[in-house]
């Protein structure tokens, strides 16, 4: 009976994540050591993951020495997210916020990374324009942004630098 029922809170949760924005889809760890080394994150600096999922871009972050937040609405992935923080013991550099990063000033991150889907890349091309720094980079996996031109492209890996202000 408990199992079924944390099934279903499972699938309720699920479900709302595709509505309010996209899937969890976890990324291959090679894919996110990759997008790591080309966004050129070095210690010390603030990145931050929008739809974090169960946290692995965060920690993959924090493992080298930047500040890193994650954003994410399903609050399952937060919990397990965080769980896999505290035994990784990034508890000081790795950080995910329960909610969506719509509502969040961007302005203070040096990296972004997303894995989004179509329907919000368009929307959040002029959220990161109007409040990311020029410097900041931004690393978006499978699905490019529709007006910007990337700086580089590696296979499902689109990397913008300069973001154009």
């Amino acid at each position: 009976m408990i199992l079924n029922l944390v099934l279903l809170l499972f699938v309720i949760l699920l479900l709302s994540s595709v509505v309010r924005g996209a899937p969890f889809v976890p990324t291959h760890g090679s894919r996110v050591a990759r997008m790591i080394e080309l966004s050129e994150l070095k210690p010390g600096e603030k990145a931050a993951d929008l739809g974090s999922g169960d946290g692995r871009i965060v920690i993959a972050m924090a493992r080298i020495g930047a500040i890193a937040h994650g954003y994410e609405i399903n609050p399952f992935l937060v919990w397990w997210s965080r769980y896999k923080i505290r035994r990784a013991g990034l508890q000081d550099q790795a950080f995910i916020h329960l909610g969506s990063f719509w509502s969040k000033d961007l302005s203070k991150f040096d990296v972004v990374t997303v894995f989004g889907t179509t329907h919000i890349m368009k929307g959040l091309e002029k959220k990161l324009k109007k409040e990311l720094k020029s410097n900041a980079r931004v690393i978006s996996y499978v699905f490019a942004f529709p007006s910007w031109e990337y700086a580089q492209k590696e296979s499902a890996i689109f990397v913008y630098r300069q973001v154009q202000i």
